[in-house]
């Protein structure tokens, strides 16, 4: 009997230091993934300055700088871009993540606004102008623009036109989730987005960690519903179910970044065949530059791999990179061509993006 005690304590003592083991694994997870979020995802991002655009790059556009609270009080900074006359809505863009701000948009802005749009363009938190150590995470990009609308509609500074939206990439996940919150919303364009944002999470983390993301996704998603509350699980899917505004979505099979999977084939599964989506499928123009001309962007980058080649160190080297940023730098300032750098937008699908704003204002 005594020896049958000693073994069932055995067990016991056996079974509590699995289970401490387990606890602390699935605590070091958690502290891992919420480590890992943090330094993807709460950075600071600045426009790179030799690729920057300028309003004096375009010809007659405008614009007025504008600030306005975001959720925990910091200044977000936008601007209204303006070109001619006869205005009859109000677009307004949320730009992609890791690249800065809008800055790298002012020639779609530049493009709504010679065709008949007031253009409001915004800083996400963290970003150039706009106020904040780091972005904080993805649903931030959603709680920026919800207050950008309202900023638009509320704060006596704009006409009262019809407010329609445009997003690329963490832009197109904004545009198409806010509509949860802005169902007055008119019309979306939406380049190469996602529907929820541990998406994108899953697409870069499969990259890196494989299906070790799967562990840490869990973690990921609750520590977002801490820190955002209820934007944390706010799906572009949530708010094309919470509104009647008309749907453009535009993606490439090829899109690296995100996936096709985890945006456009999600609606057209769902929306194909009602009319108030218009979907535009592409094979080969990648994520970034996915409504451009390639012609000189291709040209540039041809000569910029030349260039490279010609280097008479390694630029890839830990000890050389303060010199290559230095000579990169020098290199985009001498070589590339800002009147075509400018005018590389595929102006063929902005007009269809134009007309279908214009379609779809009444």
């Amino acid at each position: 009997m005594a020896r049958m005690k000693q073994k069932l304590s055995g067990k016991k003592k056996f079974g509590m230091a699995v289970c401490i083991l387990l606890i602390l694994l699935i605590m070091a997870d958690g502290v891992l993934s919420v480590y890992v979020y943090e330094d993807n995802f709460n950075q600071r991002f600045e426009s790179y300055e030799p690729l920057m655009l300028y309003v004096e790059d375009f010809e007659e556009l405008q614009r007025t700088k504008y600030q306005f609270p975001s959720d925990k009080g910091q200044m977000l900074t936008g601007y209204m871009y303006s070109s001619g006359e006869n205005q009859h809505g109000i677009v307004v863009m949320a730009h992609g993540f890791g690249g800065g701000g809008h800055n790298s948009y002012m020639d779609c802005a530049d493009f709504f606004a010679k065709h008949g749009y007031y253009v409001f363009a915004f800083d996400v938190t963290g970003n150039d102008e706009s106020e904040g150590d780091g972005v904080r995470g993805l649903p931030q990009g959603v709680i920026d623009l919800d207050r950008a609308i309202t900023f638009v509609e509320e704060s006596g500074n704009f006409p009262e036109l019809p407010i329609v939206l445009f997003g690329h990439s963490w832009g197109g996940y904004a545009v198409c989730s806010v509509l949860k919150y802005h169902p007055e919303v008119k019309a979306v364009v939406e380049c190469s987005g996602f529907n929820r944002s541990s998406d994108l999470i899953e697409a870069q983390g499969k990259q890196i960690v494989s299906y070790g993301i799967y562990a840490m996704m869990p973690f990921s998603d609750l520590y977002e519903s801490v820190k955002f509350g209820g934007y944390a699980s706010t799906t572009a899917m949530d708010g094309f179910a919470a509104s009647d505004a008309a749907v453009f979505v535009l993606h490439s099979a090829d899109d690296d970044i995100v996936p096709i999977e985890y945006g456009y084939d999600i609606y057209y599964k769902k929306y194909k065949d009602d009319t108030r989506f218009t979907f535009l499928r592409l094979e080969d123009s990648g994520h970034s530059y996915v409504y451009n001309d390639m012609t000189y962007i291709n040209e540039f980058n041809e000569a910029f791999d030349k260039w490279l080649e010609t280097l008479d160190y390694d630029y890839k080297a830990e000890e050389n990179k303060e010199r290559f940023v230095a000579d990169k730098a020098d290199y985009i300032h001498g070589h590339l061509d800002r009147s075509r750098w400018t005018d590389a937008l595929d102006k063929d699908l902005f007009e269809k993006f134009v007309k279908f704003y214009d379609d779809h204002l009444d």
